[in-house]
């Protein structure tokens, strides 16, 4: 059964502050300043394999803080803050000494695998000092206070945090070191400004829908082989350990090979259990790297068997095509990286590459089983540039409830009377009718669009992986047609920006796709053109330049 992670409890009591808010809403939380610890140790645990239909022994790095679940270590407790909040998280590396970090060695080559920090993803927050500075290295048996001072206007939304600290970030976040940050917020909209989109989600008694916060991950451990041994390193048998210790087995391309499969909050594949006709918030975190989550719900064919530990990984397409026969269940995506969307976007497919965030409203529209499935991915849609196959990620089990048979119309009126219920009367009347206006969220969208007249300054940026003569990850400044590709150097710094400035920026990626994301600052996507120069970002949009559909950009405009 899915469980939510943990939440990292506080050191102490949260000791109030004064509220820099002008005119605090009656009600609302004070601000606190809040002390947590998150200790990272290396963890035995059991990771369940379908390749073999039993939990294989693995010893990782992990991130632990009080009330970690011993049967899910693999996935790190939730932080959960306010706006206006000062969060000081004691990071403690009680990892040992790694024996190969002994001197100065390319910053470009995976390196000192136990050195570490700490990344808050998306937030609004200082890079600087002991805030989330990304270039600091909490070494083996160091402990550092970073601080988050959260901005009093910061919206509320589902963040995440990782290590990220140069050389050792994607084998320590595949290993686990990931968790859910998630900004709580109660600012009802007013007259004169916008309101959180948690004040919205309610249940007809008031109360807040039902929450899931899905952690996402690819745990890609190998079993190390005697010398002479030529069984596969994917294959543990009973008295093995399944580490990851070495690039050498989990650079790119490997997780294919793994023949690993996504855990969801620390669990392969978990069953959900829900009634029909709840709605649901799905707060979901792409936690890995070498992988493309194309998510959608079928549902299961009748008279087949849910339990899920009956299921074969070796007949995973098999199963779905013969038993996964419905149709593809529609959900509402109703913010994409933490940040609210202008109205809800219906989907029966979501793409989420590495560190994307989806918040998505989710109904099962009657009782019975659900697959919930990794769907196939072209080439041109996977983070690896490979067509991905489809895979099992867990079932959902719906029990007796309120059939629905307009899913869309039901989220209209359940919302409507929601609204009607808890919005304020100066700003009801524009709510409730943008939610009949096809679910428009105008009024808890956390700033307006950027106008074309707000554009200070243009900026290029193209991404490349050099192969020989050894693999890099470079990037270059210009779009040109010969564009300046550099490996990442510390002691250079390649753009500067006016405070307050509003910068266009064009990307392309070279050789393989590439999520892009600035650290602090939020962006807005004004258009994603494919290879001939279509426009493949607005709603209903066909992006098939490369002959098969790619379903990961049309819905993005203006995100």
């Amino acid at each position: 059964m899915v469980e939510n992670p943990p939440l990292l409890e506080l050191r102490k009591e949260a000791l109030p502050r004064t509220t820099l808010m002008a005119l605090p809403q009656p009600g609302a939380k004070a601000f606190a300043e809040k002390q947590l610890d998150l200790n990272i140790v290396y963890t035995d645990s059991w990771l369940y394999n379908p390749a073999t239909g039993h939990p294989d022994h693995v010893r990782l790095r992990s991130y632990v803080g009080t009330d970690t679940n011993p049967k899910r270590p693999f996935v790190a407790p939730t932080i959960e803050v306010s706006p206006g909040d000062r969060v000081r998280v004691s990071l403690n590396n009680k990892l040992p000494a790694d024996p190969s970090c002994t001197s100065e060695s390319d910053v470009n080559t995976p390196h000192c695998f136990n050195g570490t920090n700490l990344h808050s993803h998306g937030l609004w927050v200082s890079p600087t000092g002991n805030g989330d500075n990304v270039l600091l290295s909490i070494n083996p048996g160091v402990s550092f206070q970073y601080e988050y001072n959260i901005p009093p206007e910061h919206p509320a939304g589902t963040f995440w945090y990782h290590s990220h600290r140069h050389g050792s970030t994607a084998l320590q976040v595949s290993s686990g070191m990931a968790g859910a940050w998630i900004i709580r917020g109660q600012r009802l909209p007013t007259e004169t400004s916008n309101g959180d989109i948690d004040t919205l989600l309610k249940q007809p008694d008031g109360k807040a829908m039902r929450e899931r916060v899905l952690v996402l991950q690819q745990i890609q451990y190998y079993c190390p082989k005697p010398s002479g041994n030529s069984e596969s390193i994917w294959n543990c048998g009973k008295d093995e350990t399944g580490v990851i210790e070495s690039y050498a087995n989990f650079g790119p391309g490997t997780w294919a090979a793994s023949g690993r499969y996504t855990s969801i909050n620390g669990l392969v594949l978990p069953t959900f259990f829900t009634k029909a006709g709840e709605i649901e918030r799905w707060r979901m975190i792409h936690a890995g790297v070498r992988d493309t989550i194309s998510l959608e719900f079928r549902r299961l064919k009748p008279g087949v068997s849910s339990d899920i530990n009956s299921f074969k990984a070796a007949d995973a397409d098999r199963f779905i095509s013969d038993n996964c026969t419905g149709d593809p269940i529609p959900y509402h995506v109703i913010a994409d990286d933490g940040l609210t969307r202008a109205s809800a976007w219906q989907t029966r497919l979501t793409t989420l590459q590495p560190g994307y965030r989806s918040d998505a409203l989710v109904v099962f529209p009657e009782a019975g089983p659900y697959c919930v499935i990794d769907a196939s991915a072209p080439a041109s849609a996977s983070v690896t540039q490979a067509a991905e196959s489809r895979q099992m990620l867990g079932m959902v089990l719906a029990g007796s409830g309120k059939p629905v048979a307009d899913i869309h119309q039901y989220l209209i009126e359940s919302l409507v009377t929601a609204a009607e219920q808890t919005m304020p009367k100066p700003v009801r009347p524009s709510v409730v009718g943008d939610l009949k206006n096809d679910l428009k969220f105008t009024r808890f969208i956390p700033h307006p669009d950027v106008k074309d007249s707000e554009v200070t300054g243009k900026q290029e940026l193209a991404f490349f992986i050099q192969t020989s003569p050894s693999l890099k990850f470079e990037v270059s400044n210009d779009l040109g047609s010969n564009p300046n590709f550099k490996p990442y150097d510390p002691n250079r710094i390649d753009r500067y920006f006016t405070l307050g400035g509003v910068d266009e920026w064009t990307l392309q990626s070279h050789f393989v796709s590439h999520p892009f994301h600035i650290h602090v600052n939020p962006f807005q996507i004004v258009k994603i053109l494919d290879p001939n120069g279509k426009d493949v970002s607005a709603p209903g949009a066909v992006d098939d330049a490369g002959g098969t559909v790619d379903p990961q950009y049309p819905g993005l405009k203006g995100v």
